[in-house]
């Protein structure tokens, strides 16, 4: 299921998650599988090893270093100031200063890689805004993300509630997500772009957007995104007792959990398996890591990798390769 983006519907859909909770008794699978054209629209088999440094926007729409932005709007509201700004050209961009500038770009580039569907974002160590009061500033680090007018945010969709669930696609995107610690599962960072002409597969796009809380430790209200060390000390799986997997994840969306089988672990592990040496470096790369921190969390998330590759495979239906 789907969800406009207006205010009123978004304050009904977030307050019922918080005060109610979802439980695995709110997981209702579809009945119907979804079709091939159908889970393009989340996930397609990529084409050859993608370029990870520049993701899918390529450097055509990467924002100017050199530029002075014009603010239009600043939002303090969030655990990151984010901006509204408009460079020289025109361009319309959201601009998020802060940590989670540098996991927000090095995680959509490893699920774009991965051949999940992602916006282009781009990361810039500094860069010079106009404000509204006429002052230049230089402000600090900040994800970019261009405003193209070819890709439509259109509605969000739920984590508990989609025609994906029960997939292997789906499944094996939360692996992912848990192995990269990321915690906020939240539906209204979940965005619906509809795009003027198929791209990637498809019309539109079912896209896991704002990745910023990663990295570092989970947890469900305030976890500390962007810090190796916390990520270092994390572990992935607890334990495995026949097809239920415990998991060593803090964050929100306890219930989707319980979706999760070996086979789909197998899956997203071989999956990210696949990606390159230096994929994984350009990945980093493009959001500013240290070669140092770049091992580091190299490292740990190989160790995942390889824990997710040796679950045992039970005598199972087609597990895809």
């Amino acid at each position: 299921m789907v969800r406009g983006t207006s205010a009123g519907a978004s304050i009904v859909v977030l307050l019922t998650s918080v005060s109610c909770g979802y439980t695995s008794e709110d997981i209702h699978l579809p009945k119907d599988k979804p079709t091939a054209d159908q889970l393009a629209e989340l996930w397609i088999e990529p084409e050859g090893a993608r370029d990870l440094f520049w993701g899918v926007g390529g450097t055509r729409h990467a924002p100017p270093r050199d530029a002075t932005y014009t603010e239009e709007k600043k939002d303090e509201t969030g655990f990151s100031v984010s901006y509204d700004v408009t460079s020289p050209d025109g361009t319309e961009w959201s601009a998020k200063i802060g940590p989670e500038a540098q996991t927000e770009v090095v995680m959509s580039r490893i699920l774009w890689g991965l051949g999940y569907h992602q916006p282009p974002v781009y990361y810039l160590p500094s860069w010079k805004v106009k404000l509204k009061n006429g002052e230049e500033k230089l402000e600090s680090e900040a994800r970019f993300r261009p405003k193209l007018k070819d890709l439509h945010r259109h509605n969000f969709w739920l984590w508990e509630d989609n025609k994906f669930l029960g997939t292997r696609q789906l499944n094996g995107l939360l692996v992912i997500l848990l192995m990269l610690n990321s915690s906020d599962l939240k539906n209204d960072n979940n965005t619906i772009y509809k795009l003027d002409e198929p791209r990637e597969g498809a019309r539109h796009w079912f896209v896991v957007r704002d990745l910023g809380a990663a990295l570092g430790q989970t947890g469900k209200l305030f976890p500390r995104r962007n810090w190796l060390i916390g990520f270092e000390q994390g572990g992935f799986i607890k334990s495995v007792k026949g097809d239920q997997i415990e998991f060593d994840y803090r964050g929100r969306h306890q219930e989707l959990l319980k979706t999760i089988t070996p086979a789909d672990v197998r899956w997203a592990s071989r999956r990210m398996r696949r990606l390159t040496d230096e994929q994984w470096r350009d990945a980093f790369r493009a959001a500013n890591y240290t070669e140092e921190m770049t091992d580091r969390y190299l490292r740990k998330i190989r160790e995942k990798i390889a824990q997710g590759l040796s679950l045992q495979a039970e005598a199972s239906e087609n597990e895809e390769s």
